[in-house]
């Protein structure tokens, strides 16, 4: 009788919380921020909100594939990340539903699709990450320029993500194109070619490459250039003269979603003043994309960053055109 009563007892004590658990409210989130920072961004949604964020990770192009893939029967309510420029092809292939979140309209139009389809919720300029003990041994110059990237003494030195498979070098593309023209971009990349010593399939990789004095230049977004810097490093970030392009990752309700109204809610909290200055916080490195948000002690101005005037909608046009051309222009020649 004792045991009965105290397996009723368990029972009882155990009810409350799975059944508060079963209601907690939640949403399936396909992630393109890494994983160290989606985490830490995402938890304090869900801490701030009560919102549980059920989180896959997948890179720019595998989460697009796979929003196509479920185009009928949607598994996700939020694609979270990626360049903004990726969120126009889902916007023109039907895979995602417009929302005018009240935030929205106090970001700059770099930062918002003017049907509100997507919204960006931080940026990041492209940069040189520079191992500085590398050229120094080596008694490189440091670059300063693209046109420098050319020198003859980088040659199987310079590390840079694919644009087959990154949107961080299919960003790369377009900031060459918008800087140089098309034809004098895929003339100047196949130029470059030589001194690429790997094309990395991640966005992310050539940070931990350059870091660990495997090249001595690794091109792509800052943050991680910043971070590695700040854990000792010796690497230094350069943004080249001629100018850079940004990302500006954004995040899109999916098409047919089963939780608008919690992905509603991740849409605002994201662009809120709680939201951007949880990216200083929890040391992200990201810029927000709120002028009135806090900056990561250690970041530069934005002013004193070379960015052009990045084209958003050229970019999510173009992209499978200009990648097939860098396949065959380029990569073809390797």
């Amino acid at each position: 009788m004792r045991r009965w009563f105290a397996f009723l007892l368990i029972v009882a004590l155990l009810l409350p919380a799975s059944a508060a658990r079963a209601q907690a409210p939640s949403l399936t989130v396909y992630s393109s921020v890494d994983e160290e920072n989606a985490r830490k961004i995402l938890g304090a949604f869900s801490r701030a909100t009560g919102v549980e964020a059920r989180i896959t990770f997948l890179s720019t192009g595998p989460a697009l594939a796979r929003l196509e893939a479920e185009r009928g029967n949607p598994q996700a309510d939020v694609w979270f990340g990626a360049p903004s420029e990726n969120h126009v092809d889902a916007k023109i292939r039907g895979l995602t539903q417009p929302y005018a979140s009240p935030g929205a309209a106090a970001l700059d139009a770099r930062f918002r699709d003017p049907e509100n389809y997507w919204v960006s919720f931080y940026m990041n300029p492209l940069g040189f990450g520079l191992n500085t003990k590398v050229l120094e041994d080596r008694k490189i110059k440091r670059p300063v320029s693209w046109q420098d990237l050319l020198s003859p003494q980088l040659r199987g030195l310079i590390q840079m993500p694919s644009p087959q498979t990154s949107g961080t070098a299919y960003n790369m593309v377009v900031a060459l194109v918008q800087i140089m023209g098309e034809d004098k971009t895929f003339a100047y990349m196949r130029q470059l070619h030589p001194n690429i010593q790997t094309y990395t399939t991640s966005g992310t990789a050539p940070s931990r490459a350059v870091a660990f004095g495997e090249v001595a230049i690794g091109i792509q977004f800052t943050p991680a250039l910043y971070q590695l810097y700040f854990r000792g490093y010796p690497l230094l970030t350069v943004f080249p003269k001629e100018g850079v392009g940004f990302e500006a990752p954004a995040i899109s309700i999916i098409k047919g979603t089963r939780r608008e109204a919690e992905a509603r809610r991740l849409v605002d909290w994201m662009i809120s003043p709680e939201g951007q200055n949880s990216l200083a916080e929890h040391e992200t490195f990201f810029f927000p994309v709120s002028e009135k948000a806090k900056r990561q002690p250690g970041l530069p101005a934005l002013r004193l960053v070379p960015l052009i005037k990045y084209d958003v909608d050229f970019a999510g046009k173009n992209r499978l055109r200009l990648v097939n051309r860098w396949i065959n222009e380029v990569l073809g020649g390797r």
